[in-house]
């Protein structure tokens, strides 16, 4: 079996089965095993002096770590690889989260608030519907590159290795890679690192779902509020996304209690957004995973 019939099967086992819960409550998920080992580097190194040089370690060994558990679990052949690979991809479960916050949403604001809450990490008691649209919208377009085309990336340049050193690193940047006190500096190194392995996944994400948009938005618009996003990844998603369902993006958010005055992304699409363009979100998200699925496939045959 070479490499895109094993995305292509992993793909497909994750759209049917998803994340199975009775699994998952029997065994830990590898991202909580990661998580796991993340919080303990965290908690033990994370004091005292020079704390950017012990993050730059901490990456270093989880890294080391990552790369000799997948040589370890490629010896047990291509049947173990498609099944870590279907684990590890979050398509089918990014679509139902999103797509809950849409029937959370349609029952009253306050359930599409809990909803949107369980997947941002923004403030979402105040939220307006809109706010909880834009939120949804966000992370399903972010979250499509990090949890789907990144890890489809990794997997078809690196194999096994590539794909969990990724999932590590992303994992990491999530828990340490923020911009508080206690992260900026040990948790430099897995923030510049995650932004380095996500450099192309956010752009060729970006690309597919302008490319699947009607009509065809214009890459330079794109690109242009790409890069004055906070984050030098996430906005290439957000912003295809915005222009494909003709929405605006971002916008005034609080973090902590403290509201940011971000630019709209998009501003001239719609601002009162509600459950049906998450509902259109989601649509695009599976119409860009068909397409990724049939190259896959079109690859396995022809090669």
């Amino acid at each position: 079996m070479g490499i895109a019939a094993v995305l292509a099967t992993a793909m497909a086992l994750d759209a049917v089965f998803g994340e199975p819960r009775w699994l998952w409550q029997k065994l830990p998920h590898p991202a909580v095993l990661m998580g796991r080992a993340i919080n303990s580097l965290d908690v033990r190194w994370n004091t005292g002096h020079a704390r950017r040089a012990k993050g730059v370690a901490a990456v270093i060994l989880l890294a080391a770590t990552a790369l000799t558990i997948s040589a370890i679990l490629s010896q047990f052949g291509e049947l173990v690889v498609v099944i870590v690979a279907a684990i590890l991809i979050a398509q089918r479960s990014l679509c139902d989260h999103v797509a809950a916050v849409s029937s959370a949403l349609r029952l009253s604001v306050g359930d599409g608030r809990a909803a949107v809450a369980m997947i941002v990490g923004r403030d979402t008691r105040d939220m307006d519907p809109p706010a909880v649209t834009r939120a949804a919208i966000e992370s399903a377009a972010e979250n499509f590159s990090d949890g789907v085309v990144a890890p489809l990336f990794w997997l078809a340049i690196g194999g096994l290795p590539g794909l969990i050193l990724y999932k590590t690193i992303n994992t990491a940047d999530s828990m340490i890679g923020h911009r508080t006190p206690r992260h900026t500096q040990f948790g430099w190194a897995a923030a510049r690192l995650d932004d380095l392995m996500n450099l192309i996944p956010a752009r060729a994400s970006a690309l597919l779902i302008a490319l699947l948009s009607r009509p065809r938005p214009r890459w330079a618009e794109i690109a242009t509020e790409a890069r004055q996003h906070r984050s030098p990844n996430a906005g290439w998603p957000e912003a295809a996304m915005a222009r494909n369902i003709g929405v605006a993006l971002s916008g005034p958010r609080a973090y902590h209690g403290k509201m940011q005055d971000h630019p709209f992304v998009n501003p001239h699409g719609l601002h009162q957004s509600g459950p049906a363009q998450i509902d259109a979100t989601v649509t695009v998200l599976w119409r860009a995973w068909a397409v990724i699925f049939a190259f896959a496939v079109l690859c396995a045959l022809l090669l």
